[in-house]
């Protein structure tokens, strides 16, 4: 556990944003964080956990200790008839993670194939695609708070998850690091494939009788083709949430914008999808010198190398503008601007 000053999180954010923390650290287990929380070194430090680094949006240097999150490991806790209870490490790669209980044949996480990020980053914000979102498989997770560096463990209800939404994003926002996420996976595959093109892509892969597998592969086919790799591209994939909007003013935007797509959330509010607004305000593919939107899709920012964090942070404020002033509908940013 070697403290390191004025390091470099250039490798460890998908943006790809070149800034500094004041000391780094990584930790490869419970006890490991659990005695760096102690350190009396690091106990008035302001404190970053990192994971995957695929949702946060640095803007400056970061004046504390980064923690960088090594936790690995897959283990079946306990089974039944119906379900498998899987618990991973907060460390493991998500989409190493999906492929896993692929492997093994247990269903649940197949529509959630390719989103970049860790395990424990996914409940932090219940990470969702194509119709699923984590909390549909949650079943616990295991936290260290980082004042008291006591393990604590969170259910589904006390998680309090909403739309890329969790108590870690609100009431509990900085106070924990999750070390541990365990699964309710199905044994019995509930495949889902009425959400955006998982089923038309299906069709074109000439499969009838989809398995888990295959709808993992459809994802993965659509999300390739419409988000670029952070690896050749820096990105933190969709930047806005879908907004929700009552049911009134959706209709008052039907009459105008009459192509205007949407999907029923409750009786009362309507989703509506944040790539079709930024597109119909001109944002799509535009290309401020080495920044940007993507060409693909329009909730992608993008950096094509060298950006600032302030840069792509504007661009983000004048999109949100332009689509409040058109539509009247504030978007919400879903990565973490800091």
């Amino acid at each position: 556990m070697k403290i390191q000053s004025d390091y470099s999180l250039k490798p460890y954010n998908t943006f790809g944003i070149d800034v500094k923390a004041k000391l780094f650290v990584s930790f490869g287990s419970v006890k490991e964080l659990q005695d760096l929380l102690q350190m009396p070194e690091l106990k008035q430090e302001q404190k970053l956990v990192l994971g995957g680094g695929s949702n946060v949006l640095f803007t400056k240097d970061f004046d504390g200790v980064a923690l960088l999150n090594a936790i690995k490991g897959i283990e079946v806790l306990r089974e039944d008839e119906q379900y498998v209870y899987v618990k991973a490490g907060s460390g493991e790669v998500w989409h190493d993670f999906v492929i896993y209980t692929l492997q093994h044949n247990w269903g649940g996480v197949e529509n959630l194939s390719l989103i970049p990020g860790t395990v424990g980053a996914a409940p932090l914000q219940n990470i969702g695609a194509y119709g699923v979102e984590l909390k549909d498989v949650f079943h616990e997770l295991e936290a260290v708070h980082l004042e008291t560096g006591e393990l604590h463990t969170f259910d589904n209800d006390t998680c309090q998850f909403g739309y890329r939404e969790s108590v870690f994003k609100n009431k509990l926002k900085g106070q924990y690091i999750v070390t541990g996420v365990t699964f309710k996976l199905h044994k019995e595959h509930h495949i889902n494939t009425s959400y955006g093109a998982i089923k038309t892509t299906l069709e074109e892969m000439r499969v009838q009788n989809p398995t888990i597998q295959d709808v993992s592969a459809a994802v993965c086919h659509i999300r390739s083709s419409k988000l670029p790799d952070p690896k050749k591209i820096g990105n933190a994939g969709s930047f806005f949430k879908n907004p929700e909007i009552s049911l009134t003013q959706f209709e008052r935007l039907k009459a105008q914008f009459p192509d205007i797509p949407s999907y029923r959330v409750t009786e009362t509010t309507v989703k509506v999808p944040a790539g079709w607004l930024i597109e119909q305000c001109a944002w799509k593919g535009k290309v401020l010198g080495n920044y940007g939107v993507h060409k693909n899709q329009a909730l992608v920012l993008v950096n094509y190398g060298g950006a600032k964090g302030e840069e792509v942070r504007q661009l983000a404020y004048d999109i949100i503008a332009s689509v409040e002033e058109k539509f009247g509908i504030r978007l919400t940013p879903e990565v973490n601007i800091m």
